[in-house]
């Protein structure tokens, strides 16, 4: 049985101007699920409501971990200090999570192995590319073992060699914890969510695993794949 959950009960945000996130009903267990849906969906709203950035309007959210209720987030735009190395940076992270002292070193080599960037150690974060610079906000989202992490539109923006590389990190990342990816990218389900959830104006119009999305596909919605076909036609008839 999952050790980690996170639960969401009637949860509403309601911007005002005509957007609302919700009423949203969703019990997420450890795994990968990717959060889909156009821009304006909802997506980095709900990420906010998960980090604890923003407080719903109504309904509740909230994580149940076994160890104490920790979050790893990466926004979508990181800031991260360009004039520090990866090894220095990381440092920093770990102290602003109080690992103790004598352990930061070592937890500070297991993060930069596991996001493939051992051999960038001691390289300024301005000479990364970008692929590289995903990678290490995913190192120091993880740093601190969390039970949930939040990845949003991680993929945004990179060439497809990198892409490939990122997810690989992210599945990787995803054993034992909660992983919830936020995208518009169709490539990006397949190679990675064991759940899917589709938002459209804030509404989830659906939520299962990929088989069963691309059961959704008609022949006559646009686009080169079952995939594509499905989410195409999830979003026409939400319109």
């Amino acid at each position: 049985m999952s050790q980690h959950r996170l639960s969401c009960e009637e949860l509403v945000k309601d911007h005002g101007g005509g957007f609302q996130l919700g009423p949203l009903s969703l019990d997420l267990a450890e795994g990968l699920t990717c959060l889909v849906g156009p821009n304006g969906a909802g997506k980095s709203t709900f990420f906010r409501l998960a980090a604890g950035i923003e407080k719903p309007t109504t309904g509740t959210i909230a994580l149940q971990a076994g160890d104490g209720e920790k979050l790893g987030y990466l926004p979508q735009d990181p800031d991260l200090p360009r004039g520090a190395t990866c090894e220095d940076f990381l440092h920093y992270v770990a102290w602003v999570h109080r690992i103790p002292a004598q352990q930061r070193s070592e937890t500070v080599t297991r993060v930069l192995a596991h996001t493939n960037l051992a051999d960038r150690r001691t390289s300024k974060i301005r000479t990364l590319s970008g692929g590289m610079s995903r990678r290490l906000g995913i190192a120091q989202a993880l740093i601190h073992d969390p039970a949930l992490l939040l990845l949003d539109e991680p993929t945004v923006g990179l060439d497809p060699r990198q892409r490939i590389a990122l997810r690989e990190t992210i599945a990787s990342a995803a054993r034992g914890r909660i992983v919830i990816v936020s995208t518009h990218l169709v490539e990006d389900i397949r190679g990675l969510a064991d759940r899917v959830i589709v938002l459209n104006e804030g509404a989830v119009i659906f939520d299962g695993d990929v088989p069963a999305l691309e059961g959704k596909a008609t022949p006559d919605a646009p686009g080169d794949t079952d995939l594509e076909r499905a989410i195409a036609t999830l979003m026409g008839e939400a319109e």
